[in-house]
């Protein structure tokens, strides 16, 4: 008999040679019927996977991402089936679920139309009505050459053939549709129920641009029809809120062909991008941080040392200097961190030492990559690399946590800890890193609660245990911003050291940790939470005035001068249009709040407001307006 941990951490006793399906009918035939795949010792593993030894398990459901992704694997073959029902010369490449459906890659004459779309996702449900059962195969590597050549496969063949001697090379069946993959799958194509292709584009073999393009379609499936009804809603509503449209819409920045990935801030969004610093710098201020500013430029001496070089160098810009020596433009601010701590001697008094910084920061990203704000080659991060001991380790957690909650509660988003634990390339001390992983995980049980949270096994940085912050967005998206990073061995590579109490040198343990992460990235973010209309704080134009007509501009500019006087954002719409032309153009640009000044406001001295969300507020003094916005700015209300 095995002995079973279940997630609920009860000890279930199975017989050897059971699989993870018979398992989860052991517990309930309601839960075999939506299981899609399952959790040993933390590894996914198909639901026909047979059990040999003693484990932990978890049974997973399409409620779980990673049991969404067998989901979608599953729908990616029967995708791949159809094509080859209709048109049998196409070449397959690969076709994994990713976090948001699942892709394949073909090797076809021209593209997929959507006229060609349409038809293969209505051969699509003809496999699911099949209900095809799914088989699992294994064969010796020159036997699985032999039947991928057989098949004309070329791009299997290729994958194949770079596979270790002795490994174990899978394929799954559904009817007469054979495909080299390692799985997890689900028992039968009928499993799936509602799908949808969504779009299809060029992708290079492998990801190499020297390499043949082919033709990728990406699609999304769903066990009810409600469910892909809601998914397709939100991917509507994803559009209209697209950071790329509005940026462009409300004049906050652009690309260039000259620059790609490297955005131009416009006046407008230069203004939010500054709010967005000003704030963080204050925040950061009054916590002990001290904020530092390094070269862009560093030799290539600095980035062997810490050992970027070594794992970072394809994704880094590196020219020569006049006199032939190798440097870079800096990816990451870690290093220029430690050469500020080594500036001086450090006692243990010193620490928690925190250095911050919002440096520019270059990457060299594939151009298939780029995309808008979120993906590009120029960005700025709130960076911090906290020196502290081994002690301090908890507390210093905490106050980051603290900080993020701050931060993200004013921008209206929810976020989520993520524990990711030691990885297999590890380095230091294995003591060392369990008592890391120990104290993180009493830090997050402590602030949310034991096991209220996710933990990546293994998905640690080498050098360190780490928290990642997953936010959601107002349409239920996630997106991995900040991180919290504990670092053992960039102290050792520098040789760090401070003086402990009673007067001998320690090395210090360094924490990487961001909160906006990219600013870039994050006004994309908060673009498309907000669908441009950005809270009072830091909306570009904060307040627009409308004069009615000509002999009113004197008295508006004189009420323009005043906001200005307080630091309000304001701009002056003196055209020669009708009032309610200005009042559509302010609207359509979301400005929080519309001044219009007529014959009664200059004879009351006085302004006629208009908010974006109430409409007309009717007449206002403007000392009582503008100390009326100055709290909603101080409050940082996000609306």
């Amino acid at each position: 008999m095995l002995n079973i941990k279940l997630k609920d951490g009860s000890i279930m006793q199975i017989e050897l040679g059971l699989s993870i399906l018979d398992v989860a009918k052991k517990i309930s035939e309601g839960l075999a019927r939506v299981a899609t795949a399952g959790e040993i010792d933390g590894e996914v593993k198909d639901l026909r996977y047979i059990i040999e030894k003693d484990c932990s398990l978890n049974i997973l459901t399409f409620n779980e991402l990673e049991g969404k992704k067998a989901y979608w694997h599953t729908t990616s073959h029967i995708m791949a089936q159809a094509i080859k029902r209709i048109m049998p010369n196409v070449k397959l490449a690969i076709g994994p679920a990713i976090d948001n459906g699942f892709y394949y890659d073909f090797d076809i004459k021209g593209t997929f139309t959507p006229e060609m779309l349409t038809k293969i996702e209505e051969e699509m449900n003809k496999i699911i009505k099949e209900d095809l059962e799914i088989k699992r195969f294994v064969l010796p590597k020159n036997e699985a050459i032999e039947l991928m050549r057989q098949k004309g496969e070329i791009y299997k063949v290729e994958l194949i053939e770079e596979l270790p001697e002795g490994e174990e090379i899978s394929f799954y069946q559904q009817g007469d549709f054979v495909d080299l993959c390692a799985g997890p799958h689900l028992k039968k194509t009928g499993d799936v129920k509602a799908v949808k292709l969504l779009s299809s584009s060029g992708a290079y073999w492998r990801g190499n641009e020297n390499n043949k393009m082919l033709q990728r379609i990406y699609g999304i499936a769903f066990p009810k029809r409600s469910e892909l009804d809601e998914y397709i809603n939100l991917l509507e509503e994803a559009k209209k809120r697209d950071h790329r449209k509005l940026g462009k819409e409300l004049d906050l920045f652009m690309f260039d062909e000259t620059a790609p990935g490297m955005p131009y801030w416009l006046p407008k969004g230069l203004k939010m991008f500054n709010t967005l610093i000003d704030f963080w710098r204050k925040e950061h201020e009054k916590r002990g941080y001290q904020e530092f500013s390094a070269p862009q430029l560093n030799s290539s001496v600095l980035w062997k040392t810490s050992g970027h070089w070594d794992h970072y160098k394809d994704d880094m810009f590196v020219l020569e200097d006049a006199d032939g020596n190798e440097q870079a433009l800096k990816p990451m601010s870690c290093p220029n961190a430690i050469k500020v701590y080594q500036t001086k001697l450090r006692s243990y008094q010193d620490l928690p030492l925190r250095f911050n910084d919002i440096d520019v920061i270059h990457r060299n990203e594939k151009s298939g990559q780029l995309n808008g704000l979120f993906r590009v080659r120029m960005f700025r991060q709130d960076d911090s690399h906290n020196f502290i001991t081994e002690s301090q380790i908890a507390d210093e957690i905490k106050d980051i946590l603290q900080i993020a909650d701050r931060f993200y509660k004013v921008f209206g988003l929810e976020f989520t800890p993520t524990l990711s634990t030691r990885p297999d390339d590890f380095m230091g001390d294995i003591e060392v890193w369990n008592k890391a992983e120990a104290e993180l995980k009493s830090v997050l049980d402590e602030m949310y609660g034991k096991d209220n949270y996710p933990i990546k096994e293994k998905d640690g940085a080498f050098y360190g245990p780490k928290i990642d912050i997953q936010m959601k967005d107002c349409l239920g998206r996630q997106w991995q911003m900040g991180t919290i990073q504990l670092d053992f061995q960039l102290p050792l590579r520098f040789n760090l050291s401070y003086i402990d109490h009673e007067g001998n040198k320690k090395v210090p343990i360094i924490i990487h940790r961001v909160i906006y992460g990219s600013l870039e990235r994050f006004i994309g973010l908060i673009t498309e939470h907000f669908a441009g209309a950005f809270p009072l704080w830091i909306a570009p134009v904060q307040v627009k005035i409308l004069p009615l007509a000509d002999v009113h501009h004197e008295y508006a500019k004189q009420v323009q001068e005043q906001l200005v006087k307080h630091n309000i954002r304001v701009e002056l719409d003196d055209r020669n249009e009708k009032i309610g032309y200005k009042i559509r153009e302010a609207q359509l640009e979301k400005v929080p709040y519309m001044l219009i000044v007529g014959d009664k406001e200059i004879q009351n001295k006085a302004v006629g407001v208009r908010s974006r969300k109430q409409g007309d507020m009717g007449a206002s003094s403007l000392e009582d307006f503008i100390n009326t916005i100055l709290k909603d700015i101080e409050d940082k209300n996000c609306d």
